[in-house]
């Protein structure tokens, strides 16, 4: 059975997410339909861009992923689809397939085709370019059939991180906050550990707060499992699953997590020095 995902900043209480699962069904009745989310922030493409790369990994090869996310249409931008990684991405020529793969090389683009005859009017692009396409894909279809190749996508510069080596720092951002409150940056583990070779110590510092030690997930924050509760509330560093630095608050939420107590946004900085 074919699997199509969707992602989008609809919300969950206007008509649209059920006007594209009904258009899906329309066409194929037999194909499996799986929500990423739909509370993306409006036009947010960094968040975007996060939640798609840390969920299509976990779905079979051959997945078709709509990314509804600034995608209403204009004849000026292209509607692209993108394959890599033995998948297919369907989405806006507006950057966000550049954030996502980032690091990946695509195995082939091609710009939809199907619906940009001069006569053709295009209402609502998620059912009438997106989910055509997707469908034909899932239904065996090639790619060459619904768009032409293309060489390149539009490209958004992903932020990363820089190494100040006078000041013997690492100079990360905030580019995610998570259900729980969790402040994800944009450091990783492999970038944290080359420049810290040859240190004994390091300090995160953020606002005027700080940290000196990273755990490996957030059940490593408890060392002893018998008084668990009393670690409730602890502050702490962590490499998440997908080995960014992360900030978090041991069982926080959004009311009392990280974002909260830490009064930390999206583009903020996060200093790690070692010594």
């Amino acid at each position: 059975m074919s699997i199509i995902t969707l992602t989008s900043d609809f919300g969950n209480l206007d008509y649209r997410v059920a006007a594209v699962k009904g258009s899906i069904l329309s066409l194929n009745e037999t194909v499996n339909i799986v929500d990423i989310t739909h509370d993306i922030q409006a036009f947010n493409l960094i968040q975007t861009s996060y939640i798609v790369r840390n969920a299509y990994k976990h779905f079979p090869k051959g997945s078709i992923h709509i990314i509804s996310v600034d995608s209403f249409h204009h004849k000026s931008r292209k509607n692209i689809v993108f394959k890599a990684d033995g998948s297919y991405f369907i989405a806006a020529d507006n950057g966000i397939l550049s954030l996502v793969f980032f690091d990946i090389k695509p195995e082939a683009i091609y710009e939809i085709t199907l619906n940009n005859r001069f006569d053709d009017i295009v209402n609502f692009t998620s059912t009438d370019v997106f989910v055509p396409a997707a469908v034909h894909l899932a239904n065996g279809g090639l790619p060459e059939v619904i768009g032409r190749k293309i060489d390149s996508i539009k490209q958004l510069m992903f932020p990363k991180p820089v190494y100040n080596e006078s000041e013997k720092m690492i100079i990360g951002e905030v580019t995610y906050i998570d259900n729980f409150g969790n402040i994800i940056s944009n450091i990783n583990k492999d970038f944290f550990e080359t420049l810290g070779k040859g240190y004994d110590n390091f300090t995160i510092k953020f606002r005027n707060l700080s940290l000196s030690k990273v755990f490996s997930s957030h059940t490593e924050v408890v060392s002893d499992w018998e008084r668990e509760t009393e670690y409730h509330g602890q502050s702490a560093a962590i490499f998440n699953d997908s080995q960014l630095l992360e900030l978090t608050i041991y069982k926080g939420s959004k009311k009392n997590g990280a974002k909260s107590l830490f009064g930390l946004n999206v583009g903020e900085n996060i200093y790690i020095e070692f010594f």
